[in-house]
């Protein structure tokens, strides 16, 4: 019923291959699958940005967003915990999950104070305001 050797497919006739963990190596990183990073949408709206993360399976308790500075930083802690026994209590299937996703943004434009957050099935939107565009005062010069 349960094995306890790992399913690999089999990659055709290949027998022998020394760098195949060098290549699977390359292709994950250059994938974009990045493990501890989650996918974002970030819009313009006109007058502010619009983040949108994708955190399925987070609770909202879990994410944290910090600002220092010019940075903005998101991070998430998953903790999963899954046990089965039979009626004598010998485990039947027991599986863990732990993961911590982090992403940081430069929010040098926008004005910190006025970011909101709003989290709802599994999507966190951050709305950014832009801050107004510094206009130059005006003045005038005296010839000398």
């Amino acid at each position: 019923m349960f094995e306890l050797t790992p399913f690999t497919r089999s990659r055709g006739m290949d027998l022998y291959r020394p760098f195949r963990d060098l290549e699977d190596l390359e292709r994950s990183f250059f994938s974009g699958n990045t493990p501890g990073l989650f996918k974002t949408d970030i819009r313009d709206s006109g007058d502010a940005y619009v983040l949108e993360a994708d955190l399925p399976g987070m609770r909202k308790e879990d994410i944290h967003i910090d600002i220092d500075g010019d940075h903005l930083s998101i991070s998430a802690q998953r903790t999963s915990h899954t046990e089965e026994k039979d009626s004598e209590g010998a485990y039947i299937r027991c599986e863990r999950s732990y993961g911590a996703f982090s992403r940081s943004f430069d929010i040098s434009g926008i004005r910190s104070e006025d970011i909101s957050a709003a989290y709802d099935n599994g999507v966190l939107t951050l709305t950014m305001p832009k801050q107004a565009p510094a206009v130059p005062a005006a003045r005038r010069l005296e010839i000398q």
